[in-house]
């Protein structure tokens, strides 16, 4: 009964009080413990439990216990485990805390019933994650920390507001379904699409993932985005924008991710992708699309994190992740080339591997209610997805020219996170039905049909003949140190500049405006010598009748107004 009613979130937040006693050595053990213990106590939860406090007379719904809360709860409880094994030689007390509590900040966002509570961890997420990034110690790292932080802060400030609107219209704070039908629902809705790097507002994902540590990528790569995924699951299931929005989502990082030099901002365009078509789900909203979009989002935290992993293994090893500068590292790194390989096949939709299970529950969802236009973009990111990150991360990592480094095998714990992660992978895609029991709705779809099968190994094969022609016809976009041309130019070039170039004007118009006032100045100080100087002619020594004669003047002036007054 205790664990039914115990906030999971507070076994992560005792990692905050215990690293100030314990020294790291401790800290890494506690740091694997207790998302098994969160694990393990979501397991034993019993549906529809609920845990609510009263709070300045409003109803905090701490614990909001169901199976959509289930399903992203045991992914976010895995992924807090995965990555802090591969961080297990950190020894930094700033990156072991800011993990475990963005992870309870996640968690504790997914148990939350209403929106105040949700705001409080979503910006515990902000603050927590930010540490991930700031770790690397760098002044590109702080910058880069500052402007993810400013986005995510911004994001929870128009949630907050949106929850201070819904809460003065409909008198609740509960966090339920919505619709896009007030200013209070479109503020919510756009602060959920901001985490969720909706198009012109995903900059801030390639911008500061692969500017965090080895290792806080990993983790970063787990929450931020998949519990947008769940507010959006949870808030505005069926809303049709989210259709056109998801399959944007799916089609633009394609061909960025091609031209990136940069293996983990490719992995970070591929992320963008992959949340398209979760939020396609979202968007056709019914039971089968619902059930594709929450188990897409636990399959994907694991393959996303495999690949990053693998990555990371390498940039910890060579200190670089530029495709340009790498190649051939499967001699020395034969283990983590075979693990990118199987995130590869996962995130590739390969048959036997988990991406096969959960995509094409999307997609038949999106064919069953006749989206045509929007399967075919589907289907072509899929093919793009392959390209990317199925072919082009692993081929230029591991097995392309030879780049002459000869770097160890990644460390013991690294392989051991990667191995677990690949065994997940694979054990999802062969035996599909342990996922499906943990989603939302009861599961009757059956993937590995001869049609599912044939379809997928046809778009599969087109997609491997394509690389191969276009390789040997040197149509390749070349891997070149560069620098990627997207949206974030607008934020960080073009406003900037516009601001300087105003204020460089502003300068110029204020020297004018300076100079003309020093020079009606000394005009005034001029005219006033002339008159009241010390040889002004007021200035001046007058005669008794020259006198006498402006005095009759005066009183001549003061007689005619006071005649003309009294008439």
């Amino acid at each position: 009964m205790f664990l039914n009613i115990f906030p999971i979130f507070l076994l992560f937040f005792l990692m905050l009080p215990l690293s100030l006693i314990f020294s790291w050595k401790t800290l890494r053990i506690l740091l694997l413990a207790i998302p098994i213990l969160g694990f393990l106590q979501i397991l034993s939860m019993d549906l529809n439990t609920s845990y609510v406090i009263n709070l300045m007379n409003l109803e905090l719904q701490l614990v909001r216990f169901d199976k959509l809360t289930r399903v992203f709860g045991l992914i976010f409880c895995l992924a807090a485990f995965l990555g802090n094994l591969y961080a297990w030689h950190v020894k930094d007390k700033i990156q072991q805390v800011a993990a475990i509590m963005y992870s309870g900040s996640a968690i504790g966002a997914v148990f939350a019933g209403d929106f105040v509570t949700l705001f409080f961890f979503w910006e515990g997420t902000a603050i927590a994650s930010v540490f991930l990034i700031w770790a690397r110690r760098t002044p590109a790292a702080y910058h880069t920390g500052m402007r993810y932080l400013l986005i995510q802060i911004i994001s929870g400030l128009i949630l907050l507001m949106g929850t201070v609107l819904h809460y003065k219209y409909t008198g609740s704070i509960e966090f339920s379904k919505l619709e896009l039908d007030s200013l209070a629902s479109w503020l919510i809705f756009i602060s959920f699409g901001i985490k969720c790097a909706f198009p012109f507002l995903h900059n801030w994902l390639q911008d500061s993932y692969p500017a965090a540590t080895v290792t806080g990528t990993v983790i970063l790569s787990a929450f931020t985005t998949k519990l947008a995924v769940y507010a959006l699951a949870r808030a505005f299931p069926g809303t049709e924008i989210l259709i056109y929005i998801g399959a944007a989502m799916t089609l633009f990082p394609i061909f960025f991710a091609e031209i990136e030099n940069d293996l983990r901002r490719v992995l970070a365009y591929s992320l963008n992708n992959q949340l398209g078509f979760m939020v396609v789900g979202i968007g056709i909203g019914t039971e089968m699309a619902l059930n594709g979009t929450a188990a897409h989002a636990f399959a994907h935290i694991l393959y996303k994190a495999l690949l990053f992993m693998s990555v990371g293994a390498v940039l910890f090893r060579t200190g670089t992740s530029k495709a340009s500068e790498l190649g051939g590292l499967y001699r020395t790194m034969p283990i983590t080339a075979t693990f990118c390989l199987v995130g590869a096949a996962s995130i590739s939709a390969f048959p036997l591997f988990s991406g096969f299970v959960t995509k094409s529950l999307i997609l038949d969802a999106v064919a069953y209610k006749h989206y045509q236009l929007i399967w075919f973009i589907l289907i072509f990111a899929s093919a793009g997805v392959l390209s990317h990150s199925g072919i082009k991360v692993p081929f230029f990592a591991f097995f392309s020219h030879d780049s002459g480094l000869r770097p160890k095998e990644a460390p013991f714990h690294m392989l051991m996170a990667m191995g677990l992660t690949s065994a997940l992978c694979i054990i999802i895609g062969i035996t599909p039905g342990l996922l499906y029991e943990y989603l939302p709705f009861e599961v009757s779809y059956k993937p590995y049909s001869t049609y599912h099968v044939i379809n997928q190994l046809q778009l599969l094969c087109f997609a491997i003949l394509s690389f191969i022609i276009i390789k040997w016809l040197n149509l390749l976009p070349q891997e070149i140190r560069s620098i990627n041309i997207d949206f974030d130019i607008i934020y960080r070039k073009v406003i900037p500049d516009f601001f300087k170039h105003m204020l460089g004007k502003f300068e110029v118009i204020i020297k004018i405006i300076s100079v003309v006032k020093l020079t009606l100045i000394e005009i005034i100080i001029s005219l006033l010598d002339k008159f009241i100087g010390s040889d002004g002619r007021i200035s001046r020594i007058w005669s008794t009748g020259n006198m006498v004669l402006w005095i009759a003047i005066v009183l001549s002036l003061i007689l005619v107004l006071n005649y003309s007054t009294n008439i």
